[in-house]
């Protein structure tokens, strides 16, 4: 915090061309600067504080045979394809809705997830490319793909669990 202040005020000074011996209109134009930088340090530092937090879910450490993942919710999943196929997607792809490719609210754009339906057992590893779902209740929106891997194209909506992969995938589908 004191290093962020201590930039905070240099950066103003350098910025307005502060020296000792301004005049008075001078120094309350440098104090707007200062409070407004300052301001700005303080909520970026909120931010990254966060987005270290995981959305307050839970998060724990498990180590597979095949790759290492960390468990991270159970909750609703939908899927969404039509109307949005060929569009981009919140990373800047266009959004095929036979890939398998998912819209998560807070994982990392390129994240690897595991989605498992808690009917029948059915899983499918997805790559996170876009934000959402924008349903409350809801903790992740699938491609069509990945929906029809997991048998959740009638029903649209299920229970499942979701384990984020620290590696990519050799095999992306199972179950």
């Amino acid at each position: 915090m004191i290093f962020i202040h201590f930039f905070a005020l240099r950066f103003e000074f350098a910025v307005v061309g502060g020296v000792a011996g301004l005049n008075h209109e001078r120094m309350r134009h440098e104090k707007y600067y200062f409070k407004k930088t300052l301001f700005a340090a303080l909520i970026g530092i909120t931010f990254s504080t966060v987005g270290l937090q995981n959305n307050g879910l839970a998060v724990e450490q498990t180590n597979n045979t095949h790759t290492s993942t960390i468990s991270v919710t159970e909750g609703k999943a939908s899927f969404y394809a039509g109307q949005f196929h060929g569009r981009k997607t919140a990373n800047g792809e266009t959004f095929n809705m036979a890939q398998l490719t998912a819209a998560h609210p807070s994982l990392p754009f390129g994240t690897w997830v595991r989605v498992t339906n808690l009917r029948n057992g059915k899983d499918v590893v997805v790559r996170i490319n876009d934000r959402g779902p924008f349903v409350k209740g809801r903790v992740i929106d699938l491609s069509a793909g990945a929906a029809k891997e997991i048998g959740i194209l009638k029903t649209g909506v299920v229970q499942v669990k979701l384990e984020a992969l620290k590696t990519r995938p050799s095999a992306v589908t199972s179950g």
